[in-house]
């Protein structure tokens, strides 16, 4: 086993070092985030660092890149106040992947990666219509993360949309059935295969 030391890894060009970083925490969810511009423009970000935050209240969080990065998503966030999270799969991984590219703000980008949006009636953002599991955040909060000037958005769940079969009898969602991918690193996609479900540990 090598030892790789911070200060060889921060001479590494950008990229490589990028997605190194970006393995380290290993698989992740990937997910793409439906917003609308307060002018009615929507907008799509693909996402790998959603994270639960709690249960009751039911709060998801993901962290924003830095604004000059990543200004759209967040913008529109905070105008409209509503988002959706939309399940990734393999028949569509590819456009998902897409919506990383830097559109302008006036591009409808879920025409110019090739998916299709979806406005359900009283929920302002749209979702994602080929996605098998998709979810509608209100926003609770946006923290600063000065040290990097990144962004935690944190939402409290509104409506979920799903296939009844996916959901088992004690309330376990079957992702792996719903083809729900993984992301690694910057551009990695994965499809995930349940092991085991083991029992409620006690000492």
């Amino acid at each position: 086993m090598r030892l790789y030391s911070l200060g060889e890894i921060q001479k590494w060009e950008r990229f490589y070092r990028a997605n190194f970083i970006n393995c380290l925490s290993g698989f992740k969810p990937v997910s793409l985030v439906g917003t609308v511009s307060k002018e009615g423009v929507p907008n799509l970000s693909v996402i790998s660092n959603i994270v639960h935050l709690g249960a009751d209240p039911a709060l998801i969080g993901y962290i924003n890149r830095p604004l000059p990065a990543a200004p759209d998503s967040i913008q529109n966030i905070k105008d409209v106040q509503h988002y959706t999270v939309n399940h990734i799969t393999e028949d569509i991984f590819q456009k998902a992947h897409q919506s990383s590219a830097k559109y302008e703000p006036a591009v409808n980008e879920f025409e110019a990666v090739g998916l299709a949006s979806q406005f359900e009636e009283g929920i302002p953002a749209p979702f994602v219509q080929e996605s098998p599991v998709k979810y509608h955040l209100q926003l609770v909060e946006i923290v600063p993360i000065s040290h990097n000037q990144t962004f935690l958005v944190i939402g409290a769940l509104q409506h979920v949309f799903l296939s009844e079969s996916l959901v088992q009898t004690d309330g376990f969602i079957d992702l792996e059935k719903a083809g729900s991918m993984l992301s690694l690193g910057l551009d990695g996609y994965a499809n995930a295969t349940m092991v085991q479900r083991l029992p409620y540990a006690k000492p």
